[in-house]
């Protein structure tokens, strides 16, 4: 099957106008799912004609490649280069409550105390598992800082903003995606205070076109800090996730994280042991690398659901770097089953 890296360097060998096709920043919306390709060519309509040819040519290698089925090109042309949308905070006359996100049923932050943990990689996973489930699907990757989402979904290009007001999210693996990291050069950092952060996470939350959704999941960063604080001051979340590794020192944040959505009034839904255990690709001998049932004895005294073990397992950090995660990647591994056993249970709870 042809990954993403393989169609990324076909496309750097397929000259236009301004250089080759990645290079010259005019490819959007990148998708490689199974035996299909799909991707846009944005370019001025004084370069229809020149570009008509190198959307020939592309069609042509990748359609040429192993395991490609079809391949879609498409192309569009603006009269002006649109600018990112404005995502600086703006003033409101007076400060509102909560508001439901517009389209968009259920809200469930995935949150843990510290950094590491495997959030993002535990959120992409059960986006995806939650659309297997038939459910509409949407990820909010809120970790400003730190916005791993586009990687991990295999997402790239800069969101459409018709407008300069709505954004035009990015979708992937039958979810809907919006980060800040598809607003950024990749390696830029996101230099910002708080009121800039809580700007931007209002923006992406209420202008984006979600669309209508059975579930929008939220990747917050790690901590308890502005942006956790937003997301419950401004919209109406369903409940929370904590995710945790089993040693103690993680525990000590998790528990805090908890605390802190129990201040903001936010049910907290159950939580997740990653890295629970692993198991030797050589021997089958299993290891409890960071310890074993501390999330589960936390779980306990809190009152709260334990909703996965999720193991330690290198095809599951492969997946995701690799822009399919393993629930899409290997749908019927034992390393996938853990999340979707988590998004049936959810599904069956009625929050997703």
């Amino acid at each position: 099957m042809t990954d993403r890296e393989t169609v990324l360097e076909v496309l750097k060998g397929i000259k236009g106008p301004d250089g080759d096709v990645v290079s010259a920043g005019v490819m959007r919306a990148l998708t490689v799912d199974g035996g299909a390709v799909r991707f846009v060519l944005e370019i001025a309509p004084s370069q229809a004609e020149a570009y008509t040819a190198v959307k020939t040519e592309a069609e042509s290698k990748l359609g040429a490649l192993s395991g490609v089925d079809s391949v879609s090109v498409v192309l569009t042309a603006h009269s002006a280069p649109q600018a990112p949308p404005d995502l600086k905070p703006k003033r409101s006359a007076e400060p509102k409550g909560p508001q439901k996100i517009p389209g968009v049923d259920n809200l469930i932050a995935i949150a843990s105390g510290k950094g590491g943990v495997g959030k993002s990689t535990v959120s992409a996973n059960l986006a995806c598992a939650l659309a297997q489930q038939g459910r509409r699907v949407g990820l909010l990757d809120a970790d400003v800082y730190g916005p791993s989402q586009p990687r991990m979904l295999g997402v790239s290009g800069r969101p459409a903003s018709p407008d300069g007001k709505t954004i035009l999210p990015m979708r992937n693996h039958g979810v809907t995606m919006m980060s800040i990291g598809l607003m950024t050069n990749e390696g830029q950092a996101v230099v910002w205070r708080g009121p800039m952060l809580m700007g931007a996470l209002q923006q992406m939350m209420m202008q984006v076109q979600w669309g209508g959704l059975d579930v929008l999941l939220v990747d917050l960063p790690p901590g308890t800090g502005d942006v956790q604080m937003t997301l419950a001051q401004k919209a109406e979340v369903t409940g929370a996730i904590i995710v945790s590794t089993p040693q103690d020192v993680a525990l000590l944040d998790a528990r805090k994280g908890v605390d802190m959505f129990n201040q903001l009034n936010v049910p907290i839904l159950g939580m997740i042991e990653n890295m629970s255990t692993h198991i030797c690709s050589n021997c089958g001998h299993e290891e409890h690398v960071f310890g074993h049932g501390g999330v589960a004895a936390e779980a306990e005294k809190l009152g709260v659901p334990l909703l996965a073990e999720i193991p330690l397992d290198l095809q599951i950090r492969l997946a995701s770097d690799g822009g399919a995660p393993i629930v899409t990647s290997q749908p019927d591994s034992a390393q996938a089953a853990a999340f979707q056993s988590v998004a049936k249970a959810l599904v069956d709870q009625g929050v997703a």
